[in-house]
């Protein structure tokens, strides 16, 4: 039994490392929009909800498309070459954006060669703000699918390093590290992107940010290899990495792992796989949501712009931090305990699906203080992240090495579909909230609507655990793929 705690070396968290960067720069990225859409976005381009809403919903269904190729994508080049393809395409995709602008005013009046500035210009005096509409919407599509196809990679990729680089025992925990970049690139960005594009402009905000991730492949060509061939990993740490596989291999009946590719149809014929599938398809779109939303939320209900917003999403994302915790937890039911890893995890994602429930109460509460629902959302949120570290470490505690990039990108996609449905339902049922001036419950116009929202998010949590729970009752490893 190898002590955790004698001198193994430690060079696996320096690519644990990297993996957070990735993670915080890819949700950088993303968000640039979310924070600039209402301010700066939309009066140039009149946009309504719904406009936004469709971006969102088809960048969804192309990052939910995009996972499932990516996973297989991964497994063929490999992780280093695969995370490289991936974090280069987002990053270009990342500034695509900027140009929208220059680019719909070349669409509308055949003058190509102009300035971020001459082409606000021309779009002003452009009277079909119809045209401006549908031409604009469509470029920042195009944009949103390159960023889509890239940063599909990111999970996928991150998670075969960690399968790679970490015994199962601690692989929840990297991952809530890692993933903890998710929630430190949602901190970062309020405090960063809006007043980057109020100083520079919104196309400035899109080119600074996306070019980080071609700094981040120079740090992955050079710090990056399998742990067996990298010179940095000692002996001793080579064997606490292979701890699992060097304990199976000393059991009766021991079938050596093989790396011949897997297709989709022989991941799709297991339990396993679907039970992955359907507590993301339950969940992501929660995260989404918040992610997308809450700016919105606190300019639509509480009259905040983007800079007023900052210090209430920072505080947000703070909260969301704890969510490292969830890496902790399945390690303590482990090994003070007993339990399996499964187990330990299930019993920690149960109790991280209890926390969302505080949803319901955000609109109800929030007339007292916009603080409410930004502490309640802070809370969901981590409960969210910490739930993601353990679900996506159940993959790597049931399928051998060579298919998990495959079955993150089947899950990825499942919670890609939930992602567009909430996001789609979201405009439309804003805008019409906001039209019909709505009443539910007690609440008037677009707070019903995000009343309506907040509910749904609250208890999907749960219902993904309960099938998640039917499907897989037991620790049970794949074997025989």
């Amino acid at each position: 039994m190898i002590n955790q705690n004698q001198n193994v070396g430690k060079y696996r968290w320096s690519i644990c490392g990297l993996l957070f960067f990735a993670t915080t720069i890819n949700y950088l990225d993303r968000q640039v929009l979310s924070l600039t859409w209402s301010d700066f976005i939309a009066p140039e381009f009149h946009w309504t909800n719904n406009d936004y809403g469709n971006i969102t919903a088809l960048f969804s269904i192309f990052y939910a498309v995009s996972l499932l190729f990516a996973g297989r994508f991964v497994d063929w080049l490999d992780t280093k070459k695969g995370f490289l393809w991936a974090i280069g395409i987002w990053s270009i995709g990342a500034c695509l954006h900027a140009f929208c602008g220059i680019a719909t005013s070349g669409i509308i009046t055949g003058n190509w060669f102009v300035s971020f500035g001459g082409a606000k210009e021309i779009i002003e005096n452009i009277n079909d703000t119809g045209m401006v509409i549908n031409v604009s919407v469509t470029l920042f599509i195009f944009a949103r699918f390159v960023l889509a196809l890239g940063e599909a990679g990111n999970f996928p990729a991150s998670i075969k390093t960690t399968a790679e680089y970490f015994p199962k025992k601690d692989r929840a925990f990297s991952t809530s590290i890692f993933n903890a970049g998710a929630t430190v690139g949602a901190l970062a960005a309020p405090i960063t992107i809006p007043f980057i594009a109020k100083a520079y402009g919104w196309e400035m905000a899109f080119i600074i940010i996306g070019a980080l991730g071609f700094v981040w492949m120079g740090f992955w060509i050079f710090m990056y290899d399998k742990p067996e061939k990298h010179p940095k990993v000692t002996a001793a740490e080579l064997e606490y990495i292979q701890q699992d596989d060097i304990a199976a291999s000393k059991l009766e009946g021991y079938i050596p792992e093989t790396t011949a590719k897997v297709s989709l149809k022989q991941c799709l014929k297991y339990r396993q796989t679907w039970a992955f599938a359907f507590g993301k398809f339950m969940t992501d779109g929660v995260w989404w949501f918040f992610l997308y939303w809450t700016p919105a939320y606190l300019s639509s209900v509480y009259g905040m712009n983007s800079t007023d917003a900052a210090f209430p999403l920072f505080v947000l994302y703070m909260i969301t931090l704890l969510s490292i915790i969830g890496g902790w937890l399945p390690t303590y039911f482990v090994e003070k305990k007993g339990m399996d890893p499964y187990a330990g995890r299930m019993q920690s994602m149960l109790i991280f699906a209890f926390f969302p429930l505080l949803a319901l109460v955000a609109q109800p509460l929030g007339h007292i203080t916009y603080w409410i629902p930004v502490i309640i959302i802070g809370i969901a949120g981590a409960a969210h992240q910490a739930w993601s570290a353990n679900i996506f470490t159940t993959v790597g505690d049931m399928f051998p090495r060579k298919a998990i990039a495959t079955i993150t990108g089947i899950g990825g996609l499942a919670g890609g579909v939930g992602s567009t449905i909430i996001n789609k339902s979201s405009g439309l049922l804003f805008d019409y909230a906001t039209v019909t001036e709505m009443n539910f419950m007690g609440f008037h116009g677009i707070e019903a609507g995000y009343f309506i929202i907040f509910s749904a998010c609250a208890v999907c949590y749960l219902i993904g655990w309960s099938v998640m729970k039917i499907l897989v009752p037991k620790y049970a490893p794949i074997t025989d793929l």
